[in-house]
């Protein structure tokens, strides 16, 4: 049996509803990741679905993101990085599965957790002059919570409501065993 190097190839993706901290901490980790001197790529999920319009079937570009993501991960793979942390969502097992057949390496999913009114105030503050915006992120900030609850296609749950960025992506490290 193979007990995974340290210089294994491997990826987290930094999964929460929106405004749970994906982005940030999927940062955070990268930085303490370059601190200890470990080659690494981090990709924000949502810059690699990013067009429009939306396919039909398919509302939130998943299958934009998945062709995009299996080249830049080999990309960077082939550059000599043994981490890939990703910040983005998943909602479902099935979906799980195609973003580790994309990255092409073993994938551990973290899911961020949060207060909803922690959440909510977050957001309020992320789109204080986008009144429309703001709603939908309000709105898909309840549902999407519910979803994953139901759906638990991650390994481990950080909660985020009161802790820092530095020490949410600390225990992020420790819990993916990437120290």
């Amino acid at each position: 049996m193979h007990t995974p190097s340290p210089r294994d190839p491997r990826a987290l993706l930094v999964n929460g509803t929106v405004g749970a901290g994906k982005t940030t901490v999927a940062g955070a980790v990268g930085d303490l990741l370059a601190e200890a001197g470990i080659p690494h790529a981090v990709l924000d999920l949502d810059w690699l679905r990013q067009s429009w319009p939306a396919p039909p079937g398919d509302r939130f570009h998943f299958g934009m993101l998945l062709r995009n993501l299996r080249s830049i991960a080999g990309n960077y793979l082939d550059a000599g990085a043994t981490r890939l942390v990703l910040a983005g969502v998943i909602e479902q097992p099935a979906e799980r599965k195609q973003l580790a057949d994309a990255v092409g390496v073993d994938l551990t999913v973290c899911r961020l957790w949060a207060e909803l009114p922690v959440i909510h105030r977050r957001l309020a503050r992320r789109h204080e002059s986008e009144p429309g915006a703001l709603r939908w992120h309000l709105d898909r900030s309840a549902e999407l919570d519910g979803i994953l609850s139901r759906s638990a296609v991650e390994d481990f749950t950080v909660d985020t409501t009161t802790r820092s960025v530095s020490d949410v992506a600390a225990s992020v490290i420790r819990a993916a065993d990437w120290q």
